[in-house]
C-alpha cells in the first residue's frame, strides 16, 4: 500500500511517499507553505504536491492547528496559518483524489511517530512535549492519542507556571511556553545581552561567553518546573522531549540530574527520553494512522 504523507506547518509542507519500506530524511521533500497567501492557496499547494507524487492508495496528513480527527476539519489555527480555521481538509482531499484521508494535529502525529517508530516504542503510554517557538504537547495512552472532550488535549505550553506573568500567544499571561520554549530562551538572551541568537547559536557560544551560561541554567529550570507539574498530574512512565533544541546534551543531562530531587517519591521512576525521529516524526505518525 502506498501512502502519501504530508506534514503541514507554518513555514513548510513536508511530504513523503511511504511504501512500507524503511525511509530516510533524504526521501522527505519540503515545499514553502506561503501561509500569508491564505488557506485556499495552501490547499491548492497541498494538492499540487500530491499530484506530483504519482499514484497512492491513501493520504495521511499531519497539520498545525487543533484538529477534529474524525471529520478532518481544522477547529482552530493561529495566525501562523491565516484563515485555516474551519478548513475541511479531509473532505477537500477525498473529493479531489478519491482515496481515504486521515488528518491529525502535528504534535499528536509526532507523538504517534515516536510511539511506533521512535523513542516511545518501549512504552504503552507517555507524555510528549516539543520545545520550539512555543511548546507543543500530546498524550499517548495505551498506544493511542488522548484527544480530550473537544479534541484539544495536550496544550502543555499553556499550563500556568507564573500566574500574571509574561503575555502568551494564547492571550493569557504566565504560560509555560512564555518561559520555557526555545523562543523564550532566545528572547531572554536578547533582553539580557543584546544578542540576537538562535537556540543553536546560544549553546555554541557557551564555552566562550560564560555570561550566557546562567541564562541557560535559569531557562532549564523553567523547563524543569513545568515537567514536575505534568509528571505529578499524569504520573506517566515516560516523557519524550522533542524539538531541535533538545539535541543539546546539557539540557537533558541537567533535567535528569535535578528531576528526582523535585518529584514526590512515587513519581521518580519516570523515564525521560529524547525524541528520536526529528522532523520525520509527524510524517511517520500520520502514516501509522493511515495504516490502521
Amino acid at each position: 500500500m502506498k501512502i502519501a504523507a504530508l506534514d503541514i506547518g507554518g513555514t513548510a509542507v513536508k511530504s513523503l511517499l511511504y511504501t512500507g519500506q524503511p525511509v530516510s530524511q533524504k526521501e522527505v521533500s519540503e515545499t514553502p507553505t506561503n501561509a500569508f497567501l491564505g488557506a485556499e492557496t495552501l490547499m491548492q499547494t497541498v494538492q499540487k504536491i500530491l499530484k506530483s507524487m504519482g499514484s497512492f492508495d491513501r493520504i495521511a496528513v499531519s497539520t498545525a492547528g487543533q484538529v477534529n480527527p474524525v471529520s478532518g476539519t481544522i477547529l482552530f489555527a493561529t495566525e501562523n496559518l491565516p484563515g485555516y480555521t474551519g478548513t475541511p481538509v479531509k473532505r477537500l482531499l477525498e473529493e479531489a483524489f478519491g482515496v481515504p484521508v486521515t488528518v491529525e494535529n502535528d504534535v499528536n502525529a509526532a507523538a504517534l511517530g515516536e510511539a511506533y517508530f521512535g523513542a516511545g516504542k518501549p512504552y504503552d503510554s507517555f507524555l510528549c512535549l516539543t520545545y520550539g517557538t512555543g511548546i507543543g504537547g500530546a498524550i499517548v495512552q495505551n498506544g493511542s492519542i488522548y484527544h480530550g472532550a473537544s479534541c484539544a488535549a495536550g496544550e502543555f505550553g499553556h499550563i500556568l507556571t507564573h500566574a500574571g506573568g509574561l503575555p502568551c500567544t494564547c492571550g493569557g499571561h504566565g504560560c509555560y511556553e512564555a518561559y520555557a520554549s526555545a523562543g523564550a530562551l532566545c528572547r531572554r538572551v536578547q533582553e539580557e545581552t543584546g544578542l540576537q541568537l538562535s537556540g543553536r547559536e546560544v549553546f555554541a557560544r557557551l564555552p566562550k561567553q560564560p555570561q550566557l551560561y546562567q541564562i541557560v541554567q535559569d531557562w532549564i529550570e523553567e523547563i524543569l518546573w513545568g515537567l514536575v507539574s505534568l509528571i505529578h498530574a499524569w504520573n506517566p512512565p515516560c516523557v519524550v522531549l522533542g524539538g531541535g533544541i533538545m539535541n543539546e546534551p546539557l539540557i537533558l543531562d541537567r533535567i535528569r540530574q535535578k528531576l528526582p530531587q523535585t518529584l514526590m517519591p512515587n513519581h521518580r521512576a519516570v523515564h525521560l527520553e529524547k525524541a528520536a525521529l526529528g522532523n520525520m516524526a509527524g510524517l511517520l505518525g500520520a502514516v501509522h494512522l493511515a495504516e490502521k
